[in-house]
């Protein structure tokens, strides 16, 4: 059975997800954002230390954890906002949008499925042609994405 409250879910997820598409590709500064607008800001590693109520050398620690990606999302935010900045944070789907990211692993569940059937019927004698095989696939595959039971994720 069709799930509309998730296949609508997952439309609108994709539709926020397409609006970092295309930064996704954007190289990060090599000494972490943090650093870069500080400086180019001609800020002291005081100065912004003084706006978050951090020592110089605790601002220097946060610009070597944001490097080494050990820093959190909260102290991202409150170093934005003292340089009067939104912190913004977002996911992009490696296959384009989670509706390509759920058909392909419809597919995958699919083909394991079929196929496990299908090797059984051939040690029965019983064996499908390729054509056969393709559309049992496809339509395990469309009904594994209307499901969307648990197990895809396995």
């Amino acid at each position: 059975m069709v799930d509309l409250n998730r296949m609508l879910t997952i439309e609108q997820i994709d539709k926020k997800m397409q609006k970092f598409a295309a930064i996704a590709d954007s190289d990060l500064p090599a000494k972490g954002w943090i650093h870069s607008i500080r400086t180019a800001l001609n800020m002291s590693l005081a100065q912004l230390g003084k706006r978050i109520k951090k020592t110089a050398q605790s601002v220097k620690e946060i610009e070597e954890r944001e490097q080494d990606k050990s820093l959190t999302l909260k102290r991202l935010i409150e170093v934005a906002e003292a340089l009067n900045l939104r912190f913004v944070y977002g996911f992009v789907p490696k296959d384009s949008s989670m509706e390509n990211l759920i058909e392909k692993k419809a597919m995958e569940v699919a083909r394991e499925i079929v196929m496990r059937t299908s090797h059984t019927m051939s040690l029965e004698d019983q064996q499908n042609s390729d054509l056969r095989l393709q559309n049992a696939i496809k339509d395990r595959a469309r009904k594994i994405k209307q499901e969307m039971p648990k197990f895809l994720w396995d």
